[in-house]
């Protein structure tokens, strides 16, 4: 894979505020860490020499009460092993789902200034990463 992604593009950020506020939504996060977090010059924890794995639990640990205080919960969580259909490159090291009552409560999430000062740390961690959102379905036995 030659691109990387952190953060949501302006379109399709744009794209996401327009769909449906008041539904569940569940955000699939992909996650590929840097061998060496990289935070901005100045912040607490430049200098502490946090592999991106450590950063991102820094994420968790500062952004968790956030996340759970707007309803977020985890309804999915796996460990990366091999890719079987998609270009042999892409390589993640770790994956879950994030389920909102609502895409009103991710956006809270997203403004608080506590979040906001906690998402440096995911910033820092990650080398490479994908947020995609999803309308719940139906469970079941077939596809």
């Amino acid at each position: 894979m030659t691109e990387t992604y952190i953060d949501p593009s302006r379109e399709n950020f744009e794209a996401f505020k327009t769909l449906p506020r008041d539904t569940p939504i569940h955000m699939l996060n992909l996650l590929q860490y840097r061998e060496l977090a990289e935070y901005p010059e100045g912040h607490e924890n430049a200098g502490e020499g946090w592999s991106g794995r450590r950063a991102y639990q820094e994420y968790g640990k500062t952004s968790g009460p956030i996340f759970r205080r707007v309803g977020g919960r985890i309804v999915w969580r796996g460990i990366y092993e091999t890719v079987v259909t998609g270009p042999e490159a892409m390589r993640w090291h770790d994956g879950f789902i994030a389920s909102y009552p609502n895409a009103s409560a991710f956006f809270e999430m997203i403004k608080d200034a506590d979040y906001q000062a906690a998402v440096v740390n995911r910033t820092a961690a990650l080398q490479d990463s994908r947020l995609v959102r999803f309308r719940p379905g139906e469970e079941g036995e077939g596809f």
